[in-house]
């Protein structure tokens, strides 16, 4: 499994890669950047869309649109009139969190965390927003939220909080959207980076982007085996997502910030054919 460059995005935090089903097409976050972007690798065109205040994930909704997560809260963007319209900040008054990783559940609910602006203490939550515009806060004390993925039969929902060094599993709700018996499914050893991104593919398996580990790995999170390594030109790997017509190519963001002297490639966003399919991302059902 080769990495190619798709997009010299330089991106100073390259984040929240998803791939869009229906409009195929990959869209992705540049947290310190304040903006998306929107990939077409069909035709190579890359559209970046200003919102204003750092955005750490983005994901489809089903009328149409996104929904994203942000410094100051969650809020829906209209891509064509580029209208943003928020709707709640369930951390309002608390300036020094902001919105980090996040996706929906296999119901149409969004699940995004909080983290420190600076440092890594642990004082964000993980909430879940309904799709009739309630959120919830589901977790406290997180000290960076990151990748959150859910098993292909949604009994268990998957999650990283990257200070704590592992990918922990909980027992999930899909009616009612709860969690329960939080336990450790995978540890990442500290030799490879921090885990942060994730995504689940068609077999089950968990692929897990590297913060300090120029790497992409595939794990089985039923018994903690690593089963493969992507290694990439640059340091900080931030999030992957199966994409492409056969969802059967994992792209995958990076961070550039201080390393692009040392890295040239840090903040581009790579593809790599893996040999096995993902699973269509869910989309935000309000």
């Amino acid at each position: 499994m080769i990495p190619r460059l798709i997009f010299d995005a330089q991106a100073a935090l390259g984040e929240g890669a998803i791939w869009h089903a229906r409009e195929q097409l990959l869209y992705w976050v540049d947290i310190l950047g304040k903006k998306f972007w929107r990939t077409d690798p069909a035709t190579d065109q890359h559209e970046a869309f200003d919102v204003g205040q750092m955005v750490g994930t983005i994901v489809p909704r089903r009328p149409g649109g996104m929904l994203l997560a942000l410094h100051h809260g969650l809020a829906t963007y209209d891509c064509s009139t580029k209208q943003l319209r928020m709707i709640c900040d369930p951390e309002d008054g608390q300036p020094a969190l902001r919105f980090n990783d996040g996706k929906c559940d296999p119901a149409g609910r969004f699940w995004a965390g909080t983290m420190p602006v600076e440092g890594s203490a642990r004082v964000g939550s993980l909430f879940c927003l309904h799709p009739d515009g309630r959120c919830d806060r589901m977790l406290t004390g997180v000290g960076c939220s990151n990748g959150i993925v859910w098993s292909r039969d949604a009994r268990t929902m998957y999650y990283i909080d990257t200070v704590r060094q592992t990918v922990d599993a909980f027992d999930f709700d899909l009616t009612t959207g709860q969690i329960a018996n939080r336990r450790v499914a995978i540890t990442v050893p500290s030799t490879m980076g921090y885990p942060d991104g994730a995504t689940l593919d068609s077999e089950g398996m968990l692929w897990i982007a590297h913060w300090g580990g120029s790497c992409v790995t595939r794990w089985n999170p039923h018994t903690n085996d690593l089963l493969a390594t992507i290694k990439l030109p640059t340091s900080n790997i931030t999030s992957c997502a199966f994409g492409g017509p056969n969802l059967d190519r994992l792209y995958i963001t990076s961070a550039g910030n201080d390393l692009k002297q040392s890295e040239p490639l840090a903040g581009a966003v790579f593809c790599v054919d893996t040999g096995v399919t993902g699973i269509p991302a869910w989309e935000f059902a309000g």
